[in-house]
């Protein structure tokens, strides 16, 4: 059998516990309840007896009859075939004439019975039957008469997209002008023959000066300074070799004319992109080397 375990005792369970209570909050009242009660008892004693307190009392003399209640036709004044049978005429027919009575004369009128009967008779309203139960409409509104297609102005472009379309057509030709307006103005400008041999002369005169310091150079270089100053000559003059190869190949060279920029733009680059100083160079100094 499992043995029963108990919590362990604690002093702090001989003590007394203080027991808790729940408070509620308060019910609400709305601070319109006295208006609504006090309205609804001033409607309320007018109404107490089923219905409005005056009522004007029916006649004894209108009380309710057979058949009073009931329409009437509006056109039952003549008698038909079976009138016998269902009669509900109310005017009686005008008497047959006498045959000493004599006829009405000198009735003149204004109609034109001659127009009248040489007249041509209308046409009449071309009508389709479009269900079997016979419902019918007018042709014209049925569009089956093909009235659309022969228009003058059917299957032309309206004036509005016309128009619309000329502005079109006229906002991309100033578009086009004015692309073509600016690649002029930013456009590449060649180089004339003049300043190309002039430079090409010059880039020759810089790599003959570079060439003869670099010939004057010693001999046995073994200080870092020497070495530096013979790698940079070295470097200036693979570079004027590419641009002196560069000016003699290429006859038509383009030149791209200086973008001038705003100082305020500069400022901004300058304050977004700082400029990276390099380190200052190592200046190791000039020790002649002796033989021991």
């Amino acid at each position: 059998m499992s043995e029963v375990k108990y919590p362990p005792e604690s002093i702090y369970n001989i003590l007394p516990k203080e027991e808790s209570r729940i408070e509620k909050q308060p019910r609400y009242m709305s601070k319109f309840r006295p208006a609504v009660v006090q309205e609804s008892r001033l409607t309320k004693d007018a109404m107490r007896t089923m219905g409005p307190a005056k009522v004007e009392m029916p006649s004894t003399d209108k009380y309710l009859k057979k058949h009073s209640k009931e329409s009437k036709p509006l056109g039952a004044t003549e008698c038909s075939k079976d009138a016998h049978k269902t009669c509900t005429c109310t005017e009686k027919k005008p008497p047959v004439p006498a045959r000493t009575d004599n006829p009405l004369m000198g009735i003149h009128t204004k109609r034109d019975f001659i127009k009248t009967a040489t007249a041509v008779p209308k046409k009449p309203q071309p009508i389709c039957v479009d269900t079997s139960k016979g419902h019918k409409q007018p042709l014209e509104n049925s569009g089956l008469v093909p009235k659309y297609i022969k228009k003058t102005d059917y299957g032309k472009i309206p004036t509005y997209l016309q128009q619309r379309n000329d502005e079109k057509l006229r906002a991309e030709e100033e578009y086009n002008r004015f692309v073509k307006d600016q690649r002029e103005q930013g456009a590449l400008r060649r180089l004339p023959d003049e300043e190309r041999l002039a430079v090409l002369e010059n880039l020759k005169k810089d790599w003959d000066k570079l060439h003869h310091e670099y010939q004057s150079l010693p001999l046995f270089i073994e200080t870092m300074s020497q070495k530096a100053h013979k790698v940079r000559l070295e470097e200036e003059m693979k570079q004027l070799e590419k641009d002196i190869s560069l000016f003699e190949r290429f006859f038509h060279i383009p030149l791209q004319w200086p973008v001038m920029r705003p100082q305020a733009s500069i400022a901004s680059h300058e304050a977004d992109y700082p400029r990276k100083t390099p380190p200052p160079k190592q200046r190791f100094p000039f020790t002649q080397m002796t033989e021991a």
